[in-house]
């Protein structure tokens, strides 16, 4: 009686126990997709800048984030392709539009005035008359007008980290209509930047097992 019970207490701790996770060929358990993403930008040290084009634009915008991620100095920016742990991959487009402003005013004031008298006196021998007029006109017209013309430019980028493997660890697109004493290619630039140290401040205070993003 004993027996029995020992066994069939044993049975149930064994179906209770949750089986282990499976191992991968190296024998060790096997990371989440997005923890393997994150361990790799979290490590990258090295950044090497992909030509977003051939035009004076493109180039522009390219040597803006160059400049970003320097000043940053979270990075350090490569030109040697095979010593880079990411690659940094991007399309940008910058659009320049002028639009004029014009304000004008007007202000006019009239007068006129005007007047005339006769008088006629006579007898039988002789006639004598008088005669006056007057007439004055008077106008005054002030215009005052401005025009101005102001440029404005809307640029656009969409960059991602990619790694020698040819993984994408990290993506984001910024827009930017310039901003106080900046252009918009400085602007959005800036904004890329940021938003990768944002991303990665994330990680770094979230266990690896929790990367969801």
């Amino acid at each position: 009686m004993l027996g029995s019970t020992l066994l069939t207490l044993s049975i149930v701790l064994v179906q209770s126990t949750p089986a282990p996770a499976p191992l991968d060929k190296q024998g060790q358990k096997p990371h989440s997709v997005d923890a393997e993403v994150a361990e790799k930008l979290l490590q990258a040290k090295r950044i090497f800048v992909e030509s977003f084009g051939d035009d004076g634009i493109n180039k522009t915008l390219q040597a803006m984030v160059i400049d970003a991620f320097r000043t940053s100095h979270r990075f350090i920016i490569t030109e040697n392709k095979e010593k880079a742990d990411l690659i940094l991959k991007g399309a940008a487009l910058e659009r320049t539009s002028q639009e004029l402003h014009a304000l004008g005013s007007a202000t006019a004031v009239a007068g006129a005035a005007g007047g005339h008298s006769s008088t006629i006196s006579g007898n039988a021998g002789s006639i004598s008359g008088s005669s006056s007029g007057g007439f004055a006109a008077r106008s005054l017209g002030i215009e005052d007008s401005q025009a101005s013309t102001e440029t404005i430019s809307d640029a656009r980028m969409a960059v991602r980290l990619v790694s020698s493997d040819g993984d994408v660890v990290w993506s984001t697109t910024q827009e930017s209509k310039g901003a106080k004493f900046k252009s918009a290619s400085a602007d959005i630039a800036d904004k890329i930047i940021k938003q990768l140290l944002r991303d990665i401040e994330k990680l770094t205070n979230k266990p690896a097992s929790e990367v969801k993003e």
